[in-house]
């Protein structure tokens, strides 16, 4: 590859690195709380409101049935709203964050589904609140598999960053389209592919370290 495309090629990592880092983080930060939300809510939870439960479910549900390729189109309005374009890398955080929030939230829900009822019940007979069983319960217990959930997400986010390049949103996914289908460059192809699978084997090996050292800890 020229020197050119080098640097397009670097600028493409970094886009794609940014787009799945922050659409992450948003997912973590807005999918853990209705993750919370759906167990304290159902039948025999801290906060049990099963209205609220099922409606919930239904919403997160209804976004996780839809394709991302027509999600990405759906939200372009939303998009524009928000960040002022349809196009580039910060565009495409807003559909990447409203797809990745409700499947983070499921595997969350999942997560602390798992966590020993009798722990919940102590806490509570002692006079424990809502947010003390969550923090000193919930949350704790439930931790290895919310790391291995988030580390899933971002694998999932990874794989979607490099869809929305079909759109115009930049990264890899972008630069493959453009360069490696439309142009038949078939190295700069096999170029992308294999910074995706190495970029994909290196979250999902920090994740299992991660939650490695969470279990130990927890033993």
């Amino acid at each position: 590859m020229s020197s050119v495309m080098i640097d397009l090629f670097i600028r493409s990592f970094f886009e794609t690195l940014i787009m799945t880092g922050a659409s992450g983080i948003i997912s973590l930060a807005a999918g853990l709380p209705l993750g919370l939300l759906l167990i304290m809510t159902d039948r025999g939870g801290i906060a049990e409101n099963l209205r609220i439960n099922r409606t919930l479910g239904m919403v997160i549900n209804g976004f996780r049935a839809v394709p991302f390729i027509i999600l990405l189109v759906a939200l372009i309005p939303l998009t524009r709203l928000i960040v002022g374009t349809s196009l580039g890398t910060a565009a495409s955080i807003v559909p990447l964050s409203i797809a990745a929030t409700p499947y983070f939230a499921r595997i969350a829900e999942v997560s602390l589904r798992e966590v020993d009822k009798g722990l919940v019940e102590a806490v509570r007979a002692m006079g424990g609140n809502r947010w003390t069983i969550i923090r000193e319960v919930l949350i704790p217990e439930a931790l290895p598999g919310i790391v291995a959930g988030f580390t899933v997400t971002l694998v999932t986010l990874i794989g979607a960053s490099a869809m929305a390049g079909a759109i115009g949103a930049g990264g890899l996914g972008d630069l493959a389209i453009r360069y490696g289908y439309q142009r038949f460059e078939t190295g700069v192809m096999i170029a992308v592919v294999a910074v995706l699978i190495l970029l994909v084997c290196g979250v999902q090996w920090l994740g299992d370290r991660l939650v490695n050292r969470l279990d130990h800890r927890a033993r």
